[in-house]
């Protein structure tokens, strides 16, 4: 394990300064609130001789992620940023890059859609692309934005993976929020990053030329479908692994793709992703001071998701709470929830549920509304009836 500087910063730096250690080749841009700021952060470094990277400023997030899959798929380290609109505007772009399996990182500063309109935190945009065949990761905290960079450009260029990898934060909550971070020393990422480095994959090139996003239809089109479906559960193994290294290398653990937090004797089980989840823990140390068994489990990896760990966590629980802070529209419930009930699908015995929706277009999660989760979760499993949603902001 090598030292480290601590130094103070807002998400949105911690992640340009997480972009920079890992040496991209390009950095595609588009501003679009709350992400702004990381760009300006790169281009500052850039600049300043700190960042050694071609630019490219574009007319739209479409043509971002186009330039930034042109340089992956020449070989090149790529990277680029948005936030909510601005991710729909580049979806064809978005299915693109992981149909060709092109390793792109992307930070996604989240942030709730239109209509009506709204400039506030929320996690709708990342949803809507949650089945678009990316790596999903989704940080807590700004020191874990950083972090997760170092594992997204790890996972992208893995051979086994190939795949492009949202880095995912909340808006606002994360993106302008000062916290410590520490920031590694340049070799350690290096030689963190060593095993994918060196051009380890297929590139297009004039002395070596491929076909690069051929038409093809049939059984041929089925076998990409299924080696991409490969591709992603070799993602999730991989993080899983990379964990006790990132550790070794950087004195961090995160629990790779699944945070457990005091489940060891929980009866009670809150499941949550996000930065809400720090104050969930605080909910749960306070709760479990009063003799509440109660533990937090925080989804880190959505895409692929941690099926079988988490249901692992849910067997024998006397009720489990799921907390979100999107909505998916025809199952009036979140979307967090809608993938826990699948995962639980596998346990023997049933486990009561219920969903708590709140934090949308930017309102608080308090401490206070999510002690209450946990005594209407807590309640629940003693049998006591109550609707299956619950819509925190609207109690």
């Amino acid at each position: 394990m090598t030292t480290t500087a601590l130094r103070v910063m807002d998400g949105n730096k911690a992640a340009a300064v997480g972009v920079i250690l890992c040496r991209p080749d390009l950095v595609a841009s588009y501003p679009i609130s709350p992400q702004t700021p990381l760009l300006e952060a790169l281009y500052r470094a850039r600049a300043e001789g700190r960042l050694e990277a071609d630019t490219v400023e574009v007319e739209g997030e479409n043509s971002a992620l186009s330039a930034a899959i042109g340089a992956a798929a020449a070989g090149g380290r790529a990277f680029t940023a948005t936030s909510s609109m601005g991710l729909m505007f580049m979806y064809d772009a978005y299915l693109f890059a992981s149909g060709q399996r092109v390793p792109v990182v992307m930070t996604v500063a989240t942030r709730e859609q239109s209509a009506p309109h709204t400039v506030s935190s929320g996690q709708q945009d990342i949803m809507m692309v949650k089945d678009g065949g990316w790596v999903q990761l989704i940080a807590e905290s700004c020191q874990e934005i950083l972090d997760s960079i170092l594992v997204a450009y790890r996972l992208a260029e893995d051979p086994r993976v190939q795949l492009p990898v949202n880095v995912s934060y909340d808006g606002y909550y994360l993106s302008h929020l000062s916290e410590p971070v520490a920031v590694p020393e340049q070799g350690a990422v290096d030689r963190f990053l060593a095993p994918v480095g060196g051009g380890k994959r297929p590139v297009l090139s004039a002395a070596a030329p491929l076909t690069f996003g051929a038409f093809i239809v049939g059984d041929l089109y089925a076998g990409y479908r299924y080696k991409h479906c490969q591709a992603m559960q070799a993602a999730l193994d991989l993080a899983d692994g990379l964990d006790g290294e990132f550790l070794a290398a950087f004195g961090r653990e995160y629990g790779g793709s699944l945070e457990a937090y005091r489940v060891e004797d929980a009866e009670i089980l809150m499941v949550a992703m996000g930065s809400h989840s720090g104050t969930l823990k605080v909910a749960v140390d306070r709760l479990r001071d009063e003799g509440v068994a109660v533990g937090l489990a925080r989804v880190r990896m959505f895409r692929p998701f941690p099926r079988a760990r988490l249901a692992a966590l849910l067997r024998g629980r006397r009720a489990v709470g799921v907390v979100d802070r999107s909505v998916s529209f025809g199952w009036n419930a979140g979307h967090l929830f809608v993938d826990v009930k699948a995962a639980a699908a596998d346990l023997e015995a049933r486990v009561p549920m219920v969903n708590f929706i709140g934090g949308l277009a930017g309102t608080d999660l308090r401490r206070e509304m999510l002690e209450a989760a946990v005594r209407t979760t807590l309640a629940r499993g003693r049998g006591e009836p109550g609707p299956e949603v619950v819509w925190l902001n609207l109690e």
